[in-house]
């Protein structure tokens, strides 16, 4: 069901210890993989400190984008479930000093609250 999951769009959950030996060279000595999403080719992957977003671009997926977001800069952030005509849900985070949100597009399949649930955790933690 997981390749039927992600062919769908749908986030599913990976093994932190696969992130961490993907993303070894961008994580600091002291941070930690904590949670890790998979949708399609791009992955969510929350640190103890930050958040980061890969964006696999491309054919081949071999040109990759890192977005590094520390939680504290999280300014907030919103989701917009899909509706009966609309067919993406949307994740948006504003960053301090930032106008324009980042926006994540995710398939109407997908469950958006899990993912904004493990955002709020992290965010919110004190």
């Amino acid at each position: 069901m997981g390749l039927f999951d992600n062919l769908m769009g749908n986030a599913t959950e990976v093994s932190k210890e696969i992130i961490h030996s993907e993303i070894k060279d961008l994580i600091a000595k002291n941070e930690k993989v904590e949670q890790a999403y998979k949708l399609i080719r791009d992955l969510f992957v929350f640190t103890d400190k930050r958040l980061i977003l890969i964006d696999k671009q491309g054919v081949t997926g071999k040109k990759i984008e890192y977005h590094s977001i520390p939680y504290r800069s999280v300014v907030h952030f919103s989701i917009e479930t899909a509706g009966t005509f609309d067919f993406e849900a949307e994740l948006k985070i504003w960053l301090s000093n930032s106008d324009e949100p980042i926006e994540k597009r995710f398939t109407k399949q997908s469950d958006i609250y899990k993912i904004q649930s493990v955002l709020a955790a992290y965010v919110l933690k004190e």
